[in-house]
Order: C-alpha cells, then sequence, then structure tokens
C-alpha cells in the first residue's frame, strides 16, 4: 500500500515573501554605516594619539641631547616636522611646550628635568564646514614626555 506525503500548508499572508532580504538590508545598513564610521573615527583619533606620543618623546630626547639652545630648538623644530608629516597629523592643530624642573631656571638647563608636552586636535571625518562645524567636531589630544638633561649640557 503505497502512503502520499499530506500537503503542507502555509500560514500567513504572501505579503510577506521576500521581506526577510529588505530587513535585512535596512537593518544592516543602520547598523553597518555608524560602526565603520566609528572604527575610521576611532583609527584617526589612535594615530593622532601616537604621533602627539612619538613628538613628545622625540622632542624631549632631541632637546637634551643638543649642544646649545639654539641646536635645541632646530631639533625640536626638526622632529616636530618628521612627527607631523610621519602621522599625517595637521600642522596647524599641532602645537608644543616645554617647562624645566625646577621651575624658574632658564629651559633647558644642565641637570634640570625637561617636561614636553604636545598637543593636537583631530577634525572628525564627514563633518561639512558649515557654520563652522568642522571646528567644533575636533577631539583633543596630548601627550607628555619627561626627559632628564645632562649635567654637562651646554658645556664646550
Amino acid at each position: 500500500m503505497r502512503r502520499s506525503n499530506p500537503s503542507i500548508e502555509v500560514s500567513g499572508d504572501a505579503d510577506d515573501r521576500g521581506s526577510a532580504a529588505l530587513e535585512f538590508i535596512l537593518v544592516g545598513l543602520v547598523l553597518l554605516v555608524p560602526i565603520v564610521y566609528l572604527i575610521v573615527a576611532l583609527g584617526m583619533i589612535q594615530s593622532q594619539s601616537l604621533g602627539t606620543e612619538a613628538g613628545a618623546r622625540h622632542i624631549a630626547r632631541a632637546i637634551s641631547q643638543a649642544e646649545s639652545a639654539d641646536d635645541a630648538r632646530r631639533s625640536a623644530n626638526l622632529v616636530l616636522e618628521s612627527v607631523v608629516g610621519e602621522y599625517g597629523m595637521d600642522a596647524a592643530t599641532v602645537d608644543f611646550s616645554l617647562a624645566c624642573i625646577p621651575a624658574g631656571s632658564v629651559c633647558p638647563s644642565a641637570g634640570a628635568t625637561l617636561v614636553v608636552t604636545v598637543r593636537a586636535s583631530v577634525a572628525l571625518p564627514l563633518v561639512p564646514p558649515i557654520l563652522g562645524l568642522d571646528q567644533v567636531a575636533r577631539i583633543p589630544v596630548e601627550a607628555t614626555s619627561a626627559q632628564k638633561v645632562s649635567r654637562t649640557w651646554g658645556t664646550p
């Protein structure tokens, strides 16, 4: 005796057919676009953070190893230009400051501890320059490095 398979009935409206692909595309775009933007923005911020850290460290080392104040200033500017170019930083937003410990002494001086701070700001991607939004949508990054200057610094 041969048995036949019972027919399978599909419940639901015929209007729902094909909507899963549309929902997948819509939800995928709604979730994917912000995630990609976040990854790009965080990558840019991380790159600038690494650049400011490298700049602070190398400027402190260059100044502490220079032979005179003029040579220290020249070395610091060359290092800063190199770091700005290497990390693709906006040169207009990069600045560094120099302080010495103990305070009140001529900076740099023999035996002092140099404290170099490099500051920059990262423009968020895809922000239009309308109404100054590109200036508002900036993330500040900062790095500090300390370096001890030799007690024989500046002596011939």
